[in-house]
C-alpha cells in the first residue's frame, strides 16, 4: 500500500541523511522525498511516499517519530488530504504539430513555458496519477528531459457544519 509521510523536523544538517538512512537501514525505498521550510524558519516538513504493507511502515513511522530531530510525524493513510506533483517536461514537437501538444498541455490545466524550434516545456502539477497520465500521451512524441519536484501533501483544512454552525474536522 502506498503511504504519504510527512515529517516536521529541525532544520538542521544532517537531518535529511538521518532520515534517509533509517528508512534505507529497514530496506526501504523511498518513492518521492520533498523537503522544504514551513512557516517557522526553525522547521522543516519532510513529504516521504513509500510503499509497503501497514504494520511494517506503521513500524517505520513509529522509528522516524523517535528519532530527537524529528517534531511531528503525519501519515496520512487515514485522512483526507491535498497531494501535488510539479513536473517540467521538454517534449520533441517540430512547428507544424505544435498545436496538439498544447492542446494536451491546457487539456491538462499545465501551461508551455519554453519554446524552441524542435520542442517544447510544459509546467504541470496535480496529483501524481495526472501527471503520469500526461507523461503517457505525450511520450510518443518524444521525451527529452523530464523534471519532477515529488508529492508534497497536506491535511484538508476544516470545513464549516451547515446543520449546526460548528466547524468540523475533516481529517
Amino acid at each position: 500500500m502506498r503511504h504519504v509521510i510527512t515529517a516536521l523536523v529541525q532544520n538542521k544538517p544532517g537531518v535529511l541523511a538521518h532520515v534517509a538512512g533509517m528508512f534505507a537501514a529497514r530496506g526501504f525505498n523511498i518513492d518521492s522525498l520533498v523537503v522544504g521550510r514551513t512557516e517557522d524558519p526553525a522547521l522543516s516538513r519532510m513529504t516521504i511516499v513509500a510503499v509497503g504493507d501497514d504494520r511494517t511502515l506503521e513500524q517505520v513511522r513509529k522509528q522516524l517519530a523517535k528519532i530527537v530531530s524529528v517534531v511531528r510525524v503525519r501519515d496520512f493513510k487515514d485522512v483526507e488530504y491535498v497531494e501535488r506533483d510539479l513536473m517540467l517536461v521538454r517534449i520533441s514537437v517540430p512547428p507544424n504539430r505544435r498545436a496538439e501538444i498544447v492542446e494536451v498541455v491546457n487539456l491538462f490545466r499545465g501551461r508551455v513555458v519554453d519554446v524552441a524550434p524542435q520542442s517544447l516545456t510544459a509546467e504541470l502539477s496535480g496529483p501524481e496519477a495526472k501527471l503520469e497520465a500526461f507523461i503517457d500521451l505525450v511520450r510518443p512524441y518524444g521525451i527529452r528531459e523530464l523534471a519532477r519536484t515529488g508529492i508534497i501533501a497536506m491535511q484538508r483544512g476544516k470545513q464549516s457544519d451547515k446543520r449546526s454552525g460548528h466547524e468540523a474536522d475533516q481529517g
